[in-house]
């Protein structure tokens, strides 16, 4: 059995969130909008506990922020494409400057940097083929940071969540 250290941050965290933060967290996961009279009814607190414990939560950054989640679809967006990158040298101002870039570009809704064959894979969203072939073409190889692209256009989304299994 594992033996914990109080002073492990992993420990402390934890045993500063109990059962009923974790269940006030998984509620606001799913309804960010849900009042504190909302959760109460559903963790079995009063409201003002559920306020004062989604306060503290905020505070502490588990709860690092609330957002409405759009349809990309109704918004002209139906078309999802993964990128991958590879810089052209691989030192830390290359890196940022490519950092730079994604951080300016809208249509990247992730970017994850990664061990192995590539450098980076981004998630990116584009209205149809043309508007995809220009980000690529006019955004990404221009760029003096960039190597190599490859794109791969999503067919079907089997499941998109933020959710964290907590």
């Amino acid at each position: 059995m594992r033996e914990l250290c109080t002073a492990d941050p992993k420990f402390m965290d934890e045993a500063r969130i109990d059962q009923f933060d974790r269940k006030i967290m998984a509620l606001l996961q799913g309804d960010a909008r849900l009042t504190n009279n909302d959760l109460s009814e559903r963790v079995n607190l009063s409201a003002s506990q559920c306020s004062r414990r989604r306060q503290r939560l905020e505070e502490d950054g588990y709860i690092k922020g609330y957002r409405a989640v759009l349809d990309r679809d109704k918004l002209g967006f139906s078309l999802v494409n993964v990128i991958s990158v590879t810089l052209a040298t691989h030192n830390r101002d290359n890196a940022r400057r490519f950092g730079e870039l994604v951080a300016r570009l809208p249509q990247v809704q992730e970017a994850h940097a990664l061990t192995g064959e590539m450098d980076y894979i981004l998630k990116v969203v584009t209205p149809d083929l043309k508007s995809l072939s220009e980000f690529v073409n006019g955004v990404l190889l221009p760029h003096e940071s960039v190597q190599h692209v490859k794109t791969a256009i999503v067919l079907e989304t089997l499941k998109e969540t933020g959710a964290l299994p907590i």
